[in-house]
């Protein structure tokens, strides 16, 4: 879990690579995994919420699919800025440790529970998981998991799903990306920030303005029109550009910066919050920066949103899947963006591999 400093509003995208000792699995700087004992696995556990001293390697009970679900050989699960959230205890209703981190993996189907249909064993796939996916095996339903494209390596897969489906939701489900439209996108250099300018290059002149530390620049400069330091005064940037402001305002920080994000809108803009990385400033949770950010956030008047002819929005796709039960939206989302993958439109992109051990 590299790049955990102050800097670290980018939503940082790596991966654990797993291997597993059987066909199809990455290269990993680790050894094998193969759990020695066909009812056991290793897993990541979180032992208390706070530092990166209460994750450990455990041995866990290996788990059996139930009706609906399919049994993962896991291959490589993402690693998101969610999960560094999730291993401090700074999202809502944290559920209670031990627990394994980790919402998206991709691997091999193993078995089959009942009544599931569309799946065979051996299967490339990757997945959705409601916690778990830092393990050797996963189960879930048969609805949060989807076949890999043959060209796509099992790193690729495991950074694809969260990314890409966040940022097309945001862009076409919730904000209406059209043609000759403008994006600002904070963390730019984040996952999320990466599959939003990929997806916004797919529709003709759409301007992006992404903010991103400036050891991201070198990386993400060709994919993003205008990009800012992200300590940098960017809404003088951006109303430098464009006097009028942008039509969609991606905001995974919260805090002063949703503000800012309102005051850029033009008329009938969206702005929408899918994060508050504003409130992680240290290894463990700060109640300071908590408050900090949730002071700063502007009061937004109803009225004010009426008479200015505005948008604001919020997007959990962790809760659209697990607590509103919109699996049949995701699942066409994913179908568009494997389409899109496939015609070499967008790549997922993997900022680091680490062993299961080097958790």
């Amino acid at each position: 879990m590299a790049k955990e400093g102050a800097q670290r509003a980018e939503e940082t995208e790596q991966m654990i690579e797993k291997e597993g000792g059987h066909e199809g699995a990455e290269g990993s700087a680790g050894g094998s995994l193969r759990a020695p004992d066909a009812k056991e696995m290793r897993a990541v556990v979180l032992s208390a919420f706070g530092g990166l001293n209460k994750l450990r390697v455990s041995k866990r009970l290996m788990p059996e699919p139930r009706e609906g679900e399919l049994k993962v050989r896991v291959k490589a699960c993402g690693l998101n800025f969610l999960d560094l959230m999730v291993r401090q205890g700074n999202i809502d209703n944290p559920p209670k440790t031990p627990l394994v981190p980790g919402f998206e993996c991709s691997g091999i189907v193993e078995t089959l529970g009942d009544n599931v249909k569309g799946f065979e064993i051996g299967d490339r796939v990757m997945a959705f998981v409601n916690y778990n996916a830092w393990a050797e095996v996963v189960c879930t339903p048969a609805e949060f998991v989807y076949k890999i494209p043959d060209d796509m390596s099992f790193s690729e897969a495991a950074a694809f799903p969260m990314n890409f489906v966040t940022a097309y939701m945001m862009l076409f489900e919730v904000a209406n990306l059209r043609e000759d439209m403008s994006v600002l996108v904070h963390s730019a250099g984040g996952g999320v920030g990466q599959a939003v300018a990929q997806l916004c290059s797919t529709i003709p002149n759409v301007t992006v303005f992404g903010t991103a530390s400036s050891f991201k620049h070198e990386a993400i400069k060709d994919s993003v029109t205008h990009l800012f330091d992200r300590n940098a005064d960017y809404v003088q940037e951006v109303k430098r550009i464009s006097p009028d402001g942008v039509d969609i305002v991606l905001d995974c920080l919260c805090g002063e910066n949703t503000g800012k994000g309102l005051s850029l809108l033009k008329p009938l803009g969206t702005y929408i919050l899918y994060g508050s990385s504003n409130m992680v400033t240290g290894e463990t949770k700060s109640f300071f920066s908590f408050a900090k950010s949730w002071w700063q956030v502007e009061k937004v008047n109803p009225i004010k949103l009426y008479e200015e002819n505005k948008v604001i929005a919020g997007f959990s796709l962790l809760n659209l899947l697990f607590k509103q039960n919109r699996g049949g939206l995701i699942k066409s989302v994913m179908d568009k963006l494997i389409n899109l993958y496939n015609n070499k439109k967008i790549k997922p992109v993997v900022d680091s591999l680490w062993a299961l051990e080097e958790v």
